[in-house]
């Protein structure tokens, strides 16, 4: 990793709502729509903190139809990236705000993905 990889992981940690992001991924990959739920953002913001933590190499996305889903970066990505995902889930493992946040998921993830996509997408 140089200087300007640091950097970009650096800047996608620096955001409350990223780190929850990441965090809320530890389970497997979510749709957009799943996270816009979860943290009652806009689409559009929702998809802008993902495309950062996307580009620095802390998610991998995978597009389906309409859909696009995203999850922790895997065994592909950078050691640093792969460590820096470790330092913040144990950094935050007693964290209040997600223990919220993952009984919150359950929640989201009951609900049908087609149907929660549909009706954000009328918003």
């Amino acid at each position: 990793m140089n200087l300007r990889e640091f950097m970009a992981v650096a800047r996608a940690l620096a955001d409350e709502n990223r780190v929850r992001m990441l965090l809320a991924l530890r389970g497997g990959e979510l749709c957009v729509c799943q996270i816009t739920e979860l943290f009652g953002l806009a689409v559009s913001t929702t998809s802008k903190h993902l495309s950062i933590l996307y580009q620095s190499g802390l998610l991998d996305a995978r597009k389906e139809g309409r859909w696009i889903f995203y999850s922790l970066a895997g065994k592909e990505a950078p050691a640093p990236a792969r460590a820096a995902i470790r330092w913040v889930a144990r950094a935050l493992a007693e964290d209040r705000q997600l223990a919220r946040d993952t009984a919150d998921l359950k929640k989201v993830l009951a609900l049908d993905p087609a149907v929660l996509c549909k009706r954000l997408c009328r918003r």
